[in-house]
């Protein structure tokens, strides 16, 4: 194993901080300057298994990674896919036993940053731990509204909405016709998330393909001649992915006189 490192990948992950929070260029600095071990992980390949303890976050890179978790007959659920700039368990910082796991559903690319290293940065600089509290909540966002997909939606509704969200991600907003971009997924795979079985997916895709609304090829290139109708059978508002989050200003102590004991003694039964 080579020794932890500064990498430039990881400007790639302060531009998806800076697109939602305020940093200096100190701080800026502080996230390009974390240790790193490049890892390069092949298909199929859990790195990040369940019910263990880790002492590094994940950066994806390159490639497609899957979050998933596990019923006691050993099937599978995933949970999240995460794309290149994001940091996948993130809050294994403050929870490093891990509940969900991460798998490669492509030849993926990653960076793992250490725990501590993430931890001294925060310390010393308050903006980037809100910084990084914020990009959890974006990870927390995309979950519910996964539950609400895989919960409420048909299958048809199902597919068209994820394909929705990865093109939303992958590409930024779309135009409203002929998007093009690599989704280097499975069928299984896309069945493990979106609750389906591999042939309800193939069925369903090729619904959407007489539709006239998606096109996806061998070469997991997929195209949507329509957003609009798209949107429409996935039910799909992607205001949930949070891309019109702009940075605002700096939260930082709202009163610096604020203490806990002053604060009791102001509201607490006397």
């Amino acid at each position: 194993m080579t020794p932890f490192s500064n990498h430039p990948d990881l400007k790639r992950f302060l531009d998806r901080l800076t697109s939602r929070s305020v940093l200096s260029e100190e701080e800026q600095l502080a996230i390009l300057s974390l240790p790193s071990h490049v890892e390069q992980v092949q298909s199929n390949r859990d790195f990040v298994p369940l019910g263990v303890n880790v002492d590094h976050a994940c950066l994806i890179v390159a490639g497609l990674v899957g979050r998933f978790g596990q019923n006691s007959e050993g099937n599978r659920q995933i949970t999240a896919i995460h794309i290149p700039g994001d940091m996948a368990d993130l809050h294994s910082v403050v929870q490093p036993m891990t509940g969900s796991a991460l798998q490669a559903l492509s030849v993926a690319t990653i960076l793992r940053i250490p725990h501590v290293a993430i931890r001294t940065v925060v310390a010393r600089h308050p903006a980037i731990a809100e910084a990084l509290w914020r990009d959890c909540m974006v990870d927390a966002s995309i979950l519910s509204q996964w539950v609400v997909n895989v919960g409420r939606g048909d299958a048809r509704e199902r597919v068209a909405h994820l394909i929705c969200e990865m093109a939303i991600r992958l590409r930024g907003s779309p135009r409203r016709t002929d998007i093009l971009f690599d989704f280097p997924i499975t069928q299984t795979q896309l069945a493990d998330a979106t609750g389906l079985t591999p042939v309800h997916v193939n069925r369903t895709l090729q619904s959407l393909r007489r539709e006239g609304i998606v096109e996806w090829s061998r070469g997991n290139v997929v195209r949507i001649p329509e957003w609009d109708a798209l949107a429409a059978a996935g039910d799909f508002d992607p205001d949930y992915l949070q891309t019109n989050v702009k940075p605002q200003q700096r939260l930082g102590p709202v009163d610096a006189d604020w203490s806990p004991v002053a604060a009791h003694n102001a509201h607490g039964p006397h």
